[in-house]
């Protein structure tokens, strides 16, 4: 299984870098935009805050596309960045018998 060793980037940093860049934007004006606080629109793009589903909405109406777009980058960076802080969960066992592990595959973090 194809293992990704470098961490994918924060949904924060490509608003930032192919959104609010290229239009010339300012957080205070996308923030103003997006009915948020300046501050709040900061942490995102700094990469200190999350993108939550209601962030996605916002974004996915102000940059024409998806919210799934913003929730999927912020799922897997918060799985990858999971699966690399904590190993505990590798210590979990199977509750499924084996002949239903076929059936569900563990994704490759």
């Amino acid at each position: 299984m194809n293992k990704k060793t470098r961490p994918p980037t924060h949904p924060g940093g490509i608003l930032k870098r192919h959104y609010l860049e290229p239009l010339n934007l300012t957080v205070s004006a996308a923030a103003k935009a997006l009915s948020i606080s300046r501050k709040t629109l900061s942490k995102i793009v700094n990469e200190r805050c999350a993108i939550t589903p209601d962030m996605a909405l916002r974004l996915s109406k102000a940059f024409r596309t998806s919210p799934n777009l913003w929730t999927n980058l912020q799922q897997t960076y918060d799985l990858w960045h999971a699966s690399h802080v904590s190993h505990a969960w590798q210590h979990v066992r199977s509750l499924m018998p084996p002949s239903s592990s076929s059936a569900y595959q563990q994704p490759g973090f």
